[in-house]
């Protein structure tokens, strides 16, 4: 079975369309009344590498339950309705931060973390079969991962690239429904509460991407709770194990288990890493690539469908999912996917770069009172996230919502769509 859920639609774009649309969210924004600001504390700033000084991306920052990562630009943004003592700050391979906060100063901080350096008794405190370590950490998941319903609060990104430039930004702000890790993901279920995109409307840009199922990435894509993608016997079987080299994460160490393709099989496998803690044993990062080396089953996993004439050839497809401990339960955090593929177009010399991200961060959970998410109110896995939602254009869109602050080429990018949309 195919372990990553990552399919794309290439189609060519209807101009027509789009300035129909544009006309329709224009008459949506002067129907929507404006929406009066909760008070709010907010803290942000930027996160840097002690030593290099260069900005950390993908980092946590938290205030109890609530949560953002900073941008590629190490920039962040946290919301919150009280003003709290610290924010922790976290990153694989650096020392976990309790920063305090004083009056005046939550804004514009600059935060240097320091790698880490783990010492050689820390390293030899596991030894033995690493696979045995896997297996053990799966006989664990109910007694390290939440064993009732949880409802998470989650911002969720998705990008399109040709080349060096923007085709287009979705983005929006979801509910994530998620049963016991007892049970499978079956009842799991998203629901977006909000979202806004932008479609690059250069006259070159006559080839549309669109990721399918995007929001419901972090129910499929939790390998720890859907133990039918990776961690089960069978699939377990296709691979080989092996010890890398140990990292930190939290201050706390975490053995990492090498995952490599044993042989083929009818569909593309992975290389990848499991970091395991190395006392909970539980998973707290999943690294995944897809196998490269069979373009054609790497084609079969990645591509829904494509126009006539179009040549489709597969670079890569990543993912990155981490897990964060808070209040004695281990919760999905972070998601990160990373599609890279070319297309050729019959009768044309060069052919043409694309890239596609989906990116998910959870900010806030909770566990009294959750009540499931209805079907019919339930993103599906089969649709494109891009169709679902409307255009954008208000600076205030997200209120007191906690986001991915957008990086500079990002914001860059979103402003020059805007203005060009603005315009027509």
């Amino acid at each position: 079975m195919h372990l990553i859920n990552f399919f794309v639609t290439l189609q060519q774009i209807d101009t027509k369309l789009i300035t129909t649309m544009k006309q329709l969210a224009l008459i949506f924004m002067l129907m929507v009344p404006m929406v009066a600001l909760a008070q709010q504390t907010t803290v942000g700033g930027t996160i840097i590498d002690e030593k290099s000084g260069r900005p950390l991306p993908q980092v946590s920052v938290a205030a109890g339950r609530i949560s953002v990562v900073t941008n590629e630009d190490g920039a962040f943004l946290l919301k919150l309705g009280d003003k709290p003592a610290n924010i922790t700050v976290s990153h694989l391979g650096y020392k976990t931060k309790k920063v305090a906060l004083r009056a005046g100063e939550t804004e514009n901080l600059k935060i240097k973390l320091q790698p880490t350096t783990i010492q050689l008794r820390e390293v030899v405190i596991r030894t033995g079969n690493p696979r045995d370590i896997v297996e053990i950490a799966i006989k664990k998941i109910p007694e390290n991962y939440s064993r009732q319903p949880e409802l998470l609060k989650a911002f969720y990104r998705e990008t399109a690239m040709k080349r060096k430039h923007f085709i287009y930004v979705a983005e929006g702000v979801e509910d994530m429904y998620k049963t016991s890790y007892t049970r499978g993901v079956g009842r799991d279920r998203v629901a977006i509460i909000k979202g806004r995109r932008l479609l690059s409307q250069k006259q070159g840009d006559t080839l549309g991407l669109k990721v399918m199922g995007g929001p419901v990435l972090p129910v499929q894509l939790d390998v720890v709770k859907n133990t039918e993608l990776l961690l089960n016997q069978e699939d377990m079987d296709a691979y080989s194990y092996s010890w890398g080299t140990p990292e930190m994460i939290n201050d706390r160490l975490q053995m990492v288990v090498l995952i490599e393709p044993l042989f083929s099989k009818e569909y593309a496998l992975y290389h990848g890493k499991l970091y395991i803690d190395n006392e909970r044993l539980a998973f707290t990062r999943i690294e995944l690539s897809l196998d490269m080396s069979d373009k054609e089953k790497a084609t079969r996993t990645m591509l829904v469908r494509k126009p006539f004439g179009v040549k489709f050839k597969p670079r890569e497809l990543s993912c990155v999912v981490d897990y964060r401990y808070t209040d004695g339960i281990t919760r999905i955090s972070y998601l990160r996917n990373t599609f890279k593929f070319n297309c050729d177009w019959k009768k044309r010399l060069f052919s043409t770069s694309f890239t596609a991200t989906c990116e998910m961060a959870v900010t806030d959970s909770q566990s009294e009172g959750v009540q499931p998410i209805v079907s019919r109110n339930s993103f599906d896995s089969h649709d494109a996230y891009y169709d679902k939602v409307e255009y954008f254009m208000d600076p205030e869109y997200w209120n007191n919502y906690n986001i991915i602050e957008p990086s500079e080429s990002l914001d860059k990018a979103i402003r020059k769509l805007v203005s060009t949309y603005q315009r027509n």
